[in-house]
């Protein structure tokens, strides 16, 4: 009997080594062969589903280790949102370190320039852990506003269009306080520039995201943002189309029609002289450089070309505009 039970402890010991070898090398060696990739985890997500999505990516390979590290450790109890990478070769151990202490990769995301501030909530909401709603209540809510000393009328001064690095997770508010920063920024560097054109940086971004409005072709922004400022100079009315478009509120008029010209607000540069109240889009650093280093002519007058290329014809006459708009009305017309 003492033999018996000497051979079974010796095998029961053989088989404890024998798992706890294979324990160790599940965890030990590396599991992922698939090349870098990316993984979200949102509120809500258990282990199981993490462990699945990370699985998707590497179909080939076994994910025991993980699943039993994440079991042993209860990691249920302590899953962190983010945005995660997965490195080729990634032991169990070490991708499980990396998600349960939330050591997330940050994303690049991308802002363009937009009319308005619903389509802004769309795309940031697209890149980050939030939705469409929450951004734009932020960027509609007046107490929100203040807080970063923003209204609703300088809502679009807020937030350059650029690249930015952040963490998938950025909350809104937080997204918002870095946004206020990265504008303070922009504007710092360009402090000398905005003094020798002579207008504060709330009224260069007024002035550019009428730029921006009026044409979409970057090489002749610097020439629209000088013929504006010839009209500033002189003390005439502006009489820009956006600025009425913008007056109208709703759906754009495909075309502004003269009964348009009469709609009493401060952003109708037909009826009020100067500057609108505050810019009418999210203005680019494009449309903002184009101002600062406006082209020096002497233009008063725009009208698009004939060849609807989408660049414009210029004048310093009256007569000569009337002449531009008559060819464009003929091809119109055709």
């Amino acid at each position: 009997m003492k033999k018996y039970a000497s051979l079974i402890t010796c095998l029961l010991t053989v088989a404890v080594m024998a798992g706890m070898l294979r324990c160790c090398t599940m965890v030990a060696n590396p599991q992922i062969s698939a090349d870098d990739f990316r993984i979200y985890i949102t509120p809500g997500e258990t282990a199981a589903q993490i462990v699945d999505d990370i699985q998707s990516n590497e179909p080939e390979g076994t994910l025991t280790g993980l699943r039993w590290i994440m079991k042993l450790k209860k990691y249920d109890g302590h899953v962190r949102t983010g945005s995660y990478i997965i490195k080729k070769g990634a032991k169990p151990t070490s991708i499980y370190r990396m998600l349960a202490s939330g050591s997330q990769t940050p994303v690049n995301v991308v802002i363009n320039s937009c009319r308005t501030t619903d389509r802004m909530a769309g795309a940031i909401a697209s890149q980050l852990m939030t939705d469409s709603l929450s951004v734009l209540q932020f960027l509609t809510d007046s107490a929100s506003l203040s807080t970063l000393g923003y209204t609703a009328a300088t809502v679009f001064e807020l937030i350059i269009p650029n690249t930015y690095e952040l963490y998938w997770n950025t909350s809104v508010e937080s997204f918002m306080k870095r946004m206020s920063k990265e504008q303070a920024s922009f504007w710092e560097k360009r402090a000398d520039k905005a003094a020798a054109v002579g207008l504060t940086p709330h009224e260069i971004m007024t002035l550019a995201s009428i730029v921006e409005e009026e044409t979409a072709k970057a090489d002749e922004m610097p020439v629209v943002a000088g013929l504006y400022m010839n009209r500033l100079h002189r003390g005439m009315l502006l009489q820009a189309d956006p600025t009425v478009i913008f007056a109208l509120g709703g759906e754009r008029p495909k075309r502004v029609l003269y009964e348009h010209l009469n709609v009493d607000s401060p952003y109708n540069t037909y009826l009020y002289a100067g500057l609108p109240p505050a810019p009418i889009r999210f203005v680019s650093p494009t449309a903002i450089d184009a101002v600062l280093n406006y082209t020096r002519h002497n233009y008063l007058y725009m009208c698009a070309k004939e060849d609807f290329s989408g660049y414009h014809n210029f004048a310093a006459t009256l007569s000569q505009h009337n002449a531009n708009a008559a060819r464009y009305q003929r091809a119109l017309t055709q």
